[in-house]
């Protein structure tokens, strides 16, 4: 009988010793996992308080001015041959001429784009909020060239009320080819990337324009006046470029002190 009553004791004290390594162990397995925990991976996303804010670009109060001019014999202006589209046609009283060549005044030369090249300081510009415009008027793509910011609204219109297909052919950012009937008047697209590319339309093959994506706003585009303006730059020396889609393009230098101007002056030709 004593022996029975100490077998069973000693089989509790076993037993409750049992239960305790246990619990003991569970505890010990868990916090070991805890710490075992694989860190994050380098590209996991971040909230946004842990992105720093891009450097605003700083402002300046200078600018480069000048003008290109076109040297050399001008060849016959070439008339643009509507007739396909009785519409397109109807829409002028008298020949309408290639937008290739366009001179004003002393050869003044336009539909040149001018831009800052390189010389600017650091930091990031502001996306124009708003739109850079480019319409479909008397079929044509008025204007013929222009220039706008990465990021920055397109509005395409149809001021034609005409089937128009805008169809663009840039080699970076996306191409798209969007058709706009009549009953269509407004599309709108941007562009991410810096490029420069054209822009046709594939019912009326006359048509055509050229779209430059910068990512600063220290661009222009010569009038028939063949003059253009670099407004808001701060202090530096600057290469400043003129591009034209037939005649090429060229690049010179301006240095700027503060608040002070620069006059530079390009002569291109065939």
């Amino acid at each position: 009988m004593l022996r029975t009553k100490l077998e069973k004791q000693i089989c509790a004290l076993v037993l409750a010793c049992v239960a305790l390594a246990g619990g003991c162990t569970g505890g010990s397995e868990s916090q070991t996992t805890q710490d075992r925990a694989e860190p994050a991976p380098a590209d996991a996303p971040r909230s946004t308080s842990d992105v720093p804010a891009a450097t605003p670009a700083p402002a300046g109060s200078s600018r480069i001015t000048g003008t290109v001019r076109y040297e050399g014999q001008v060849p016959p202006k070439r008339t643009l041959k509507m007739d396909a589209d009785p519409g397109c046609a109807k829409k002028h009283n008298e020949p309408v001429s290639s937008e290739v060549l366009v001179l004003g005044p002393d050869q003044a030369l336009a539909n040149v784009f001018v831009m800052v090249k390189s010389g600017l300081p650091g930091g990031t510009y502001r996306t124009p909020q708003e739109p850079a415009v480019i319409d479909q008027n008397g079929c044509r793509y008025v204007p013929h060239v222009l220039g706008v910011m990465t990021g920055q609204t397109v509005k395409i219109l149809n001021s034609d009320g005409l089937l128009h297909n805008v169809h663009a052919l840039p080699k970076i950012n996306k191409t798209f080819n969007t058709a706009m009937p009549a009953t269509r008047t407004e599309a709108e697209v941007t562009f991410p990337e810096e490029e420069r590319f054209k822009i046709k339309c594939d019912v009326h093959p006359w048509m055509g324009a050229w779209v430059s994506v910068v990512s600063h706003p220290f661009f222009d585009v010569t009038g028939e006046d063949g003059r253009f303006d670099l407004e808001g730059l701060p202090a530096g020396s600057y290469e400043v470029e003129i591009w034209h889609e037939k005649l090429g393009s060229q690049t010179a230098t301006a240095r700027l002190a503060e608040n002070a101007s620069a006059e530079l002056e390009f002569t291109m030709s065939r």
